[in-house]
């Protein structure tokens, strides 16, 4: 038995098109998971809170529990692995239509497609598919990676 310790700012509940990063540890290996907000299963946009706990959902019946499952297929035990969480935004809030939400959601998954090949640029293990029909904003994805890298750097100092 023993405590465990979890510190979050409570922004992170606030829904609305966010993108995230996470880092796996599974004792000496590394890899990383990219993921977005705002899908195309429906109008509304999540938090990355709620989309935290939607991806290490163990139940029979989860179905958004895509990193669980790349962890899974890794064979690694999730419950000796170190997870870290990183996300930025919202960059936009969440939409009242469903108009609207795809407009936004259609800014959003080549950002998160581009940044996914950004970290694989960097040499790191990215595991998912990521794809967009798209181009990414060139000028909001330039403020993506800068984020990210810095965020990314301050991460590893502690890994």
């Amino acid at each position: 038995m023993k405590v465990h310790h979890i510190i979050f700012s409570g922004a992170i509940l606030e829904r609305g098109f966010w993108l995230y990063v996470w880092c796996i540890q599974n004792k000496a290996q590394v890899f990383y998971y990219v993921g977005r907000t705002g899908d195309s299963s429906s109008r509304y946009a999540a938090s990355p809170f709620n989309r935290l706990s939607q991806h290490l959902d163990a139940g029979q019946k989860a179905t958004a529990n895509m990193l669980l499952r790349h962890i899974r297929k890794m064979g690694f035990d999730p419950l000796i692995c170190k997870f870290n969480f990183i996300a930025l935004g919202p960059l936009f809030p969440e939409q009242p239509t469903l108009d609207l939400h795809r407009k936004f959601r259609d800014l959003v998954a080549p950002l998160e497609a581009e940044l996914a090949a950004h970290l694989r640029s960097k040499g790191l293990r990215v595991v998912g598919a990521h794809t967009s029909n798209t181009f990414a904003d060139s000028r909001l994805l330039a403020k993506v990676k800068i984020l990210f890298d810095k965020a990314l750097v301050d991460l590893t100092k502690g890994l």
